[in-house]
């Protein structure tokens, strides 16, 4: 795996802790690779133990201490990273390990979002009741796991708190109505820029999508946006100048046709195939994610949006990118790290042995609440399937457990309750099933007329 080009440490002890964490960063990509098994519990708990063993002997090494940042941070925030996304995996997403990666993904969203001063309110209000989630998660199993790692994570979710904060007090600068045309203004920017890297352009779909800009221009009165009595809305003048952003991109993405110069076309390639895998595998997550495989997908991510320099890229020449291509490649990573973010707060409390079966009592769950909520079935017959297949996943456990070999993976509890609920909706649609056939039967045979 590449390493930023950064110091190695100077001191002789974290020399040593350096090629421990390398060791077990290594064992961490080795087992993240091994497809022909899955995850077990114990082999993921004993690299996160000795991984905090690690986190504590650092701690010592540096308490009280500035220290600049060297190749042991990096290697220890890989580290870190990969043992949350096995924690996932393993389906143990509310244990503290779990949150780590979650909040990497969160603090990239909102430097993001800074940066850009794009946002809606819909960002922020996801962003914040994520953190509100992993603030229980923290407080729950704080007496479970290391003080070490309980400490960075809240420092961490206390940083992306106060980021977060700064943020909302942008939108709060404006008047109600206008945060409903600024909520507009970013659908329409979103689904430009969208338009603008599909594999074939569309002139119509972005003239339709500048229309949309047009009729919020022609509100505006003397280039103010106002209310019923001419007075001048609070933060009339923000939403404006972000109008004019959104039509002047509009004009560019016509002019380009989602052309991208052949300097930056490497690059542009890599974040369109990034981007397109995270899209299919948010669609088809429940049956083909596994968790440790965003792993790979960060590392792209970050090394492309760290090569920038005063925040732009520069081509092979070192010429910066202009206006164009720099909004579009910013797009791409901004749309992946969204995914990332939202493939890990989809991620299940099952561990990956146990997800066909889960999967399988998620799909048979909405079936039955389907045939539940359109008046259910007219016999009994009818439930035949749904009773078979329950019964055949419930005859796969083995004392109560469903059980991978000799292991019993994480989420026992979740799948036996998903089960439950099922059993439940297919008993009540079996005692209306048999009501109404009850009530078939005692009806009188209707008479013939006697004439």
């Amino acid at each position: 795996m590449e390493t930023p080009a950064v110091p190695m440490p100077k001191d002789e002890r974290e020399r040593q802790i350096l090629n421990n964490l390398t060791a077990i960063q290594d064992s961490l990509l080795l087992l993240k690779r091994d497809r022909t098994k899955y995850i077990r519990t114990q082999d993921v708990v004993v690299l996160h133990d000795q991984l905090i063993e690690q986190i504590r002997q650092v701690n010592e090494i540096r308490k009280g201490q500035q220290t600049e940042e060297n190749r042991l941070d990096k290697v220890l925030e890989s580290c870190l990273q990969l043992i949350s996304l096995f924690f996932m995996t393993i389906g143990r997403t509310t244990e503290a390990p779990a949150a780590y990666a979650l909040t990497s993904t969160i603090k990239r969203l909102l430097d993001h979002l800074t940066e850009a001063r794009i946002f809606s309110g819909k960002d922020l209000t996801s962003i914040s009741n994520t953190l509100d989630r992993l603030e229980g998660i923290l407080k729950n199993t704080k007496k479970e796991h290391s003080p070490y790692l309980v400490e960075l994570l809240a420092n961490r979710e206390s940083r992306c708190r106060s980021v977060l904060a700064n943020l909302r007090k942008q939108l709060d600068q404006l008047d109600e109505p206008l945060q409903v045309i600024y909520e507009r203004l970013i659908s329409v920017m979103r689904s430009m820029s969208l338009a603008n890297t599909k594999s074939k352009f569309s002139t119509s779909e972005v003239q339709k999508l500048k229309a949309k800009l047009q009729e919020i221009n022609a509100t505006q009165v003397d280039g103010k946006f106002v209310d019923a009595e001419g007075k001048e809305y609070r933060g009339s003048e923000q939403v404006s100048v972000l109008l004019g952003h959104c039509l002047r991109w509009s004009d560019i993405v016509l002019e380009r046709k989602g052309v991208i110069p052949e300097g930056f076309k490497d690059k542009y390639n890599i974040l369109i195939g990034i981007r397109n895998d995270l899209e299919k595998l948010s669609l088809t997550q429940a049956w083909s994610l596994r968790e440790t495989d965003l792993y790979d997908f960060q590392r792209q991510l970050d090394k492309i949006d760290e090569a920038r320099v005063d925040g732009n890229w520069l081509d092979p020449e070192g010429h910066p990118a202009e206006l164009y291509v720099q909004r579009t490649l910013l797009y791409l990573i901004r749309r992946s790290y969204g995914y990332i973010y939202y493939l890990m707060n989809s991620s299940e409390p099952v561990s990956e042995a146990l997800l066909p079966i889960y999967n399988q009592l998620q799909t048979l769950k909405r079936c039955l609440i389907e045939v539940k909520n359109s008046g259910g079935v007219g016999s009994v017959r009818e439930l035949y399937p749904y009773s078979m297949k329950l019964n055949s996943i419930d005859n796969m456990r083995v004392d109560g457990k469903f059980m991978v070999g000799n292991d019993i993976p994480e989420g026992q509890g979740n799948v036996s309750e998903l089960l439950a609920e099922c059993f439940d909706l297919n008993y009540e649609l079996r005692v209306a099933a048999e009501e109404l056939e009850e009530n078939e039967n005692q009806s009188p045979a209707p008479q013939e007329d006697a004439s």
